[in-house]
């Protein structure tokens, strides 16, 4: 396991988690916008608990890699299924958040696969 590895999947755990307490706290800035995208508000704890998970999976994963693997599949499905959902909102310019969450989940496991 690279020092990169470790890092970049810290990194994407982070920011993952991060992702997940906003949904949590119901953050104006991310339930305005998945509002306006047409996603009820009763999925959020839904939501929110598949990020929070993915980032435990992802920590866990540095031990288990499997289990990080695991997680940071379902994370990059994730993510993709949030871009699919901003561009069938017809919201373009929102694109890029959801990839910018997904990158270092990407970069995450392109290392885990290198190593």
């Amino acid at each position: 396991m690279s020092t990169a590895h470790v890092v970049v999947t810290i990194l994407a755990a982070a920011m993952t988690g991060f992702s997940a307490a906003s949904v949590f706290l119901r953050s104006k800035w991310v339930v305005q916008p998945m509002a306006d995208y047409g996603i009820p508000m009763t999925w959020l704890p839904w939501l929110g608990a598949a990020k929070a998970a993915g980032a435990v999976g992802l920590l866990v994963g540095l031990a288990v890699p499997f289990v990080g693997v695991a997680a940071g599949i379902a994370l990059v499905l994730y993510f993709t299924g949030a871009v699919i959902t901003v561009v069938r909102a017809r919201w373009y310019a929102h694109i890029p958040f959801p990839l910018v969450y997904a990158a270092p989940v990407v970069g995450a496991l392109a290392l885990g696969a290198a190593s």
